[in-house]
């Protein structure tokens, strides 16, 4: 257990960020999920319609810090490559 003060805040801290961060990388996942159920189906105007969804999720998840930018360009590539296959 922490014996400082300062010690005990960056605890609070990091709980609070780690739970903010989870809910994230959880809707993150959520949207790529609709994307490749989408695909699956082989509906290519719904599948596209899922992806712009996704897109700014994926990105904003690069900003913040949650996921690498190449991870999140990597699963975007694949995914449009995908659905252009369709």
């Amino acid at each position: 257990m922490a014996n400082h003060k300062s010690a005990e805040k960056r605890i609070r801290q990091t709980a609070r960020r780690t739970e903010v961060n989870r809910a994230r990388v959880s809707r993150i996942r959520t949207f790529v999920k609709k994307v490749e159920a989408a695909i699956d189906s082989g509906n290519k105007a719904e599948a596209q319609e899922a992806l712009k969804a996704a897109q700014p999720e994926l990105m904003r998840g690069a900003s913040k810090g949650v996921l690498h930018a190449n991870t999140v360009s990597r699963k975007l590539s694949r995914l449009s490559a995908r659905i252009k296959s369709l």
